[in-house]
């Protein structure tokens, strides 16, 4: 197996078995997005941390497209179709990519929803953002 090696400090592998984020198949190819594998466990609790104590949705926003340029990782943020109720209405998604790890994936939407939990208002925005709560 051929493999590049980026400039920068790879992340530590998750133990054999444990993992399903095809970090090996990334490094093989010569074509892949190697950003993600700049997440180190600690930047990573460091993010985790700070989707949890988000100000507002312009800082989840701004916290979003940050993730999109330095590690290429998509959130897809949106209301459910069967209309918000609860937090439990607002669906947040981490699309799958080579090296990123099913943990990671799962523990980047429960930290925004414990953020959000912080600050309710941001719900509200959220469900505001196609107008649902604006007069007409």
């Amino acid at each position: 197996m051929t493999s590049h090696l980026p400039p920068f400090p790879l992340r530590t592998e998750c133990p054999p078995g444990a993992c399903i984020c095809a970090r090996d198949r990334l490094l093989a190819d010569p074509q892949g997005d190697l950003r993600i594998l700049r997440l180190s466990r600690a930047d990573e609790k460091s993010l985790l941390q700070r989707l949890e104590n988000l100000r507002d949705l312009a800082d989840l926003r701004h916290l979003e497209k940050r993730m999109e340029q330095q590690l290429g990782i998509r959130l897809t943020l949106v209301t459910s179709p069967r209309g918000v109720r609860s937090l439990r209405g607002i669906l947040i998604r981490v699309q799958e990519q080579p090296g990123l790890c099913r943990k990671t994936r799962q523990a980047i939407p429960a930290a925004i929803r414990r953020g959000i939990e912080k600050r309710p208002q941001i719900a509200w925005e959220i469900a505001n953002a196609g107008g649902l709560f604006e007069a007409p």
